[in-house]
């Protein structure tokens, strides 16, 4: 009697031992998801390895606790978000002939509902009568695979204040000319935005940038990090946010990648091997070649 008293005990000891532990497991589960649902953000921030866009570097250590510095990772490109700006600090992506094909331009404009619901979000309308385009940083070109990824291009934090000399002109001929390079078998890594201000547009106030510039990693298909060495080209340009240019080339604007990081702030190519970085941050690019 005594020894089945005892097992009796101890299995009642073993439930209520598993239900505290299940209980825990609940309560802590619970507490993070309110604290998810409170502050709008992500408890995770993804690192280097987590995309294919950020595989060269984050130029401003990107993350999720900044609210003008707050990283946003999709599958079509990945991007530092300034809220209060209303525009991106940067847009990072890859580009090769996979993203290329046939899929139409959806000119589908509209709010990106990914960042916190808190925040005042950019409307296509803020653009309208402004005197500027709705100038894309991954552009709906590079994007041109499937319907669903062009679409993506057209969330509205993929998107600045440009001037149209500048977006339809010299700036819409790097483009073309880059995805001539992805067509050619080339893989490449792509990261601009803009820096400065001059004003904004808009009842939410949207920045507009007074320069904006681009940084071209040409490098073999397939090798990403590998394929990156001191001969690898690169292409940086820093241009006028205004019009009355639209006719220059935008071997124009070419500078170094060194030059854009004394301006901007960020630092370029940062998950590059140092030594290699020294040397392509360094070159000016001789143009179309």
């Amino acid at each position: 009697m005594m020894i089945e008293s005892y097992l009796c005990i101890n299995k009642r000891m073993s439930v209520v031992k598993f239900l505290m532990f299940n209980l825990r497991k609940a309560f802590i589960l619970t507490i993070s998801t309110l604290l998810v649902f409170i502050s709008g953000c992500s408890l995770y921030t993804p690192t280097k390895s987590d995309s294919i866009h950020l595989k060269l570097g984050n130029p401003s250590n990107a993350a999720n606790s900044d609210h003008n510095n707050y990283l946003l990772v999709k599958k079509q490109y990945a991007l530092s978000y300034n809220r209060d700006k209303g525009t991106p600090n940067w847009v990072s992506w890859q580009l090769n002939k996979s993203w290329l094909g046939d899929a139409p331009r959806t000119n589908n404009f509209r709010p990106d509902d990914t960042i916190p619901k808190e925040w005042n979000r950019v409307l296509p309308n803020d653009y309208t009568r402004s005197g500027y385009d709705k100038g894309h940083m991954t552009p709906s070109a590079d994007r041109s695979n499937n319907p669903e990824d062009n679409a993506a291009t057209f969330l509205m934090t993929n998107i600045i204040p440009q001037a149209p000399d500048n977006n339809q002109g010299y700036w819409a001929e790097l483009e073309s000319y880059t995805r001539s390079l992805a067509n050619e078998g080339k893989e490449i890594y792509i990261i601009s935005g803009g820096y400065g201000q001059q004003g904004t547009i808009g009842k939410r106030k949207v920045a507009i940038p007074e320069r904006i510039f681009k940084v071209i990693v040409v490098s073999e298909a397939g090798k990403e990090l590998d394929g990156i060495n001191e001969s690898t080209r690169v292409i940086a340009v820093d241009t006028p946010n205004y019009n009355g240019n639209k006719e220059s080339r935008w071997s124009k604007y070419l500078t170094t990648v060194d030059e854009l990081e004394k301006k901007t702030g960020y630092d370029f190519l940062n998950y590059v091997d140092k030594s290699i970085q020294k040397v392509i941050e360094a070159k000016v690019d001789r143009g179309i070649k």
